[in-house]
């Protein structure tokens, strides 16, 4: 018999791990939301294993999940940051997922204001012979975090080597995004569940386009939460605590009536927990 307690399944960004969703995890845990964070294949080893995976991949295995996770509860919700949220727009769509779906910073148009102005040209970069797999793309400042205070932290761990997240990605990485970009742009009217886009006015990977994009042509009821405060990292980063209020409220909240009000508490984000 399923388990009366919903669950949620959460997919991390692109080279990240559990991290990039912050307390997240914890927060939906003590509003009663068993919730699942695995890693996407060739993440949380190192950046090369990225090579030997695509986005068909990452689809599989997270459906794999979401499937498992169906079997064992009533309710399953679907969130991702970066990457994770394409990651679970598609697996929205191939399963027909009609309960609640979140996508932080969901990344349709690589046009951030930190990017080269010529980042259109990685698309050169596919066709040369040997160049994608060769070419690294790295984190760079401002690690998408407008906090200086943890942006610094971050800083602090790549230097110690710690795997929280990749320093770089191929472009064939980039690649495999790319072409899940393409798979999901003319699908979106068959996504019909509710939906919630997070996304900062400022972030330096995306646009906010790709959120009024989302708006659009999604099939289903869609809440938009804008932020004025923060890059691309709205987990980490300074409205952090708004963030997971309001994802509190969206995924507590039955159709027709009041959202439950958010839990109370206030968890420090995961990586502050290891300055030590």
């Amino acid at each position: 018999m399923p388990s009366p307690r919903p669950a949620a399944l959460l997919i991390h960004g692109l080279g990240g791990t559990v991290y990039d969703l912050g307390s997240l995890g914890r927060t939906l845990e003590e509003a009663g939301i068993d919730t699942h964070v695995p890693l996407l294949p060739g993440h949380g080893t190192v950046p090369d294993d990225l090579l030997e995976t695509g986005w068909q991949d990452w689809i599989a295995s997270m459906r794999a999940e979401y499937r498992a996770l169906k079997q064992r509860h009533g309710v399953v919700h679907l969130a991702g940051v970066c990457l994770g949220a394409l990651v679970a727009l598609e697996v929205a769509r191939l399963e027909n997922h009609q309960d609640k779906l979140a996508l932080y910073a969901p990344p349709l148009f690589l046009d951030g204001w930190s990017l080269p102005r010529l980042t259109w040209l990685r698309k050169l970069g596919y066709i040369l012979p040997g160049m994608a797999r060769r070419m690294r793309v790295p984190e760079a400042e401002p690690f998408g975090i407008k906090n200086q205070r943890i942006r610094k932290l971050i800083q602090q761990r790549f230097e110690r080597g710690e795997r929280f997240h990749y320093p770089y990605v191929p472009l064939a990485c980039i690649r495999e995004v790319d072409q899940l970009r393409k798979q999901l742009m003319p699908r979106l009217k068959q996504i019909t569940c509710p939906t919630l886009i997070v996304h900062a006015d400022e972030d330096d990977i995306t646009s906010p386009r790709s959120a009024h994009y989302l708006q659009a042509h999604l099939g289903g009821k869609v809440e938009f939460m804008p932020l004025s405060d923060s890059y691309h990292m709205v987990l980490v980063d300074n409205e952090r605590m708004a963030v997971l209020a309001r994802s509190v409220d969206f995924f507590r909240a039955r159709p027709a009536s009041k959202p439950q009000p958010a839990s109370t508490t206030q968890p420090l984000w995961q990586g502050e927990a290891l300055t030590a």
